[in-house]
């Protein structure tokens, strides 16, 4: 959820405390404390679709359909969408009046200061929250950082805080647009060594460890305020965490968070460990893999040099069984054979050309003896009109009977040659089959089988490659693995692993003591300020660390008191707690009560509340500051520290100089 409300400051001139009074708001009637009057503001007017208006301020804020939180000045017509009572409804119309008027704003008694007006959900006011944002970098709310920012300068904003501590001086500076975080101990800047959006975390850290508690508990011990959740309106596991280091469990949490990084170490042992221990498994593997490979290759090399051997073998039984004599007689038919069989494919490549060739003059021959007879019937043979009225008809027919004569001749002659040719043709026996590829290996017989010989020899010798590397590497030594170290390694694991589950069980027997040493403190200091605050009720911490409230011997819850019941239990616990922290810890100089003396509470519980206070800063020396909207409590505080907001801007005056020292 987006917040702005911390950012928005109302300029009042009167408030009206209000009881029995409440308002309709998203979950339900809630009380309000007080209402309001502002100085004069600049009307402007919203219109939804569904038919609400409403008339406001420029920084009135409203909740978009996420529950952000909005200003009305920030509306966008026909695309901001907001929540009324009627569900989420769509802006229409936005604009702002050309006159002002004073605004009237209300105080919710309950934390999500939340009310409808005119059916539209609103947000009451709220303070800004400087002190806790200077010191823990975040608002007392879930607001976002950035919308801490003056909304008129929209950049620059620098919150500084200066105090001791022990003799120390302390000075922290704290900014947004540009992010900046200064830490300065007797005078001397911190070393900033990590940074995240301007806020480095090891120095937050520095800064928690110093103050000596967190924001949570700055909440509930240091700035009480009414728009903090009360300790008993939050689940049980909350309130649970709070008591729990309010009551010094977190000593155990410190001391758990050293066993941890222990544990860590020791299990970094154990993987570590665990990688050596892999290490020597992997390498006996991988010996394991290199002998399983060489005999595969070892077993290769037999099957090969075998199937060599009997292939030189075979070879020489062939050639053992070769008539040399006969094979050379072979090797001379077969030559003879050879050329007689290249004159045959000569021939026949002849013959094949020359029918060729008849082919073509026998197509000749046609052609001339179609263009004689066409002479003699007295036509042209390409276009077939008569040509005996020409004077060239005779040499005409003499020149065809001349082509034709000769493509007859021509034809003859190639009939002849073929005959001739075809004459010569023989068929010649089957081509003689020898052992050897030519004459000159058979010549070289004996060579041959000599060497096939020396060869087989030489295979039958040939020394196993493998064998020595085989027995070397299975006569190595494989390396024992020892798990001793990584035994005893677990068993210092397990052992802290069992001292942490003691130390952040919350039912180990460890806590359960702690709590019981405390708790009565706690309750003794409760029942003080219940008694000075004038509620008659009994309200306990049992050793569960669940609450018990009483009226009457009646079991009560904390809804069941009435507001201003609830707002005298809320500030009694808030001192109790301030005791049981002092008691432990350290002290701590000072108190911020922010409206809670404004809300509920009757003349006899402001008196009461106002004589715990008073007692806090005479006999205890504790710097309290009140705010408040009641301006007849301005004569009853020894400072008075006027806020002051115009044109955007806020300023503070006083009388006198303020100083807190922690």
């Amino acid at each position: 959820m987006h917040t702005i409300s911390n950012t928005v400051e109302r300029k009042f001139v009167n408030s009206i405390d209000l009881s029995n009074l409440e308002i309709e708001t998203d979950g339900g009637w809630q009380p309000v404390s007080t209402i309001h009057k502002t100085v004069p503001y600049t009307v402007w007017k919203i219109e939804t679709a569904s038919g609400l208006s409403l008339e406001c301020a420029d920084t009135h804020i409203l909740f978009n359909e996420h529950f952000d939180e909005i200003f009305t000045k920030d509306i966008v017509e026909n695309h901001t969408r907001i929540i009324t009572q009627n569900g989420v409804d769509l802006i229409t119309k936005v604009f702002k009046k050309n006159h002002k008027e004073n605004m009237f704003d209300v105080t919710v008694a309950h934390p999500d200061h939340r009310f409808y007006t005119n059916d539209i959900l609103s947000h009451n006011t709220t303070i800004i929250n400087a002190l806790s944002y200077a010191l823990y970098g975040q608002a007392l709310t879930n607001i976002k950082r950035d919308n801490l920012i003056n909304k008129t300068n929209s950049k620059n904003m620098l919150v500084t805080v200066n105090f001791e501590k022990e003799g120390i001086s302390y000075f922290i500076e704290r900014g947004r647009r540009p992010n900046l975080l200064k830490y300065f101990v007797a005078n001397q800047e911190q070393e900033q060594t990590e940074e995240q959006q301007g806020d480095s975390r090891e120095t937050q850290k520095n800064i928690n460890h110093m103050l000596g508690m967190g924001p949570e508990m700055f909440k509930h011990l240091v700035a009480l305020n009414t728009y903090t959740q009360p300790f008993l309106s939050l689940n049980a596991n909350d309130q649970r965490n709070i008591i729990e280091q309010l009551l010094g469990i977190t000593l155990l949490s410190e001391k758990a968070e050293k066993l941890k990084d222990q544990n860590k170490q020791t299990k970094d042992m154990i993987t570590e460990e665990d990688y050596h221990i892999k290490a020597v498994q992997d390498a006996n593997g991988r010996i394991e893999d290199q002998i399983t490979n060489l005999r595969r290759r070892q077993h290769l090399w037999k099957v090969k040099r075998k199937e060599d051997s009997e292939k030189l073998q075979t070879e020489i039984n062939e050639l053992n069984h070769v008539d040399i004599n006969q094979e050379l007689k072979l090797h001379a038919d077969l030559a003879k054979w050879t050329t007689k069989n290249n004159k045959q494919q000569q021939l026949q490549k002849d013959i094949t050309q020359i029918e060729a060739q008849i082919i073509r003059a026998e197509h000749d021959t046609a052609r001339t003896q179609t263009a004689l007879i066409a002479a003699h019937d007295g036509t042209c043979s390409q276009c077939g009109q008569g040509i005996n009225h020409l004077k060239s008809h005779k040499e005409h027919l003499k020149q065809a009977e001349k082509t034709n004569n000769e493509s007859n001749n021509f034809l003859k002659g190639l009939q002849a040659k073929a005959k001739k040719l075809e004459a010569k043709q023989e068929t010649l026996p089957a081509c003689p089959e020898t052992v050897y590829s030519n004459v000159d290996e058979a010549h070289g017989h004996k060579s041959t089988v000599a060497m096939l010989g020396s060869q087989l020899q030489h295979k039958l010798d040939e020394s196993d490659p493998y064998a020595d590397q085989i027995s070397e590497m299975e006569s190595a030594t494989v390396e024992k693995i020892n798990y001793n170290t990584v035994n005893k390694l677990a068993r210092i694991r397990d052992h802290q692993e069992f001292l942490l589950k003691l130390l952040t069980n919350k039912d180990s027997f460890i806590r359960k003591r702690i709590i019981e040493q405390n708790l009565n403190f706690l309750n003794k200091r409760l029942t003080h300020y219940l008694d000075k605050m004038g509620l008659p009720h009994t309200v306990r911490f049992m050793n569960d660390l669940t609450v018990e409230i009483q009226e009457l011997g009646r079991d009560l819850d904390f809804d069941n008191l009435s507001r201003g019941e609830r707002n005298r239990l809320i500030l009694s616990l808030s001192w109790t707690f301030r005791d049981v922290w002092e008691s432990l810890y350290q002290p701590i100089n000072v108190l911020f009560v922010d409206e809670l003396i404004d809300s509920g509470l009757d003349s006899s519980g402001v008196e009461n509340a106002l004589a715990i206070l008073k007692h806090m800063a005479r006999d205890r020396k504790k710097s309290v500051w009140l705010v408040s909207h009641k301006d007849e409590l301005s004569g009853r505080v020894g400072n008075v520290l006027n806020v002051i907001k115009e044109n955007g801007f806020t300023s503070y005056s006083t009388d006198v100089e303020l100083e807190v020292q922690l």
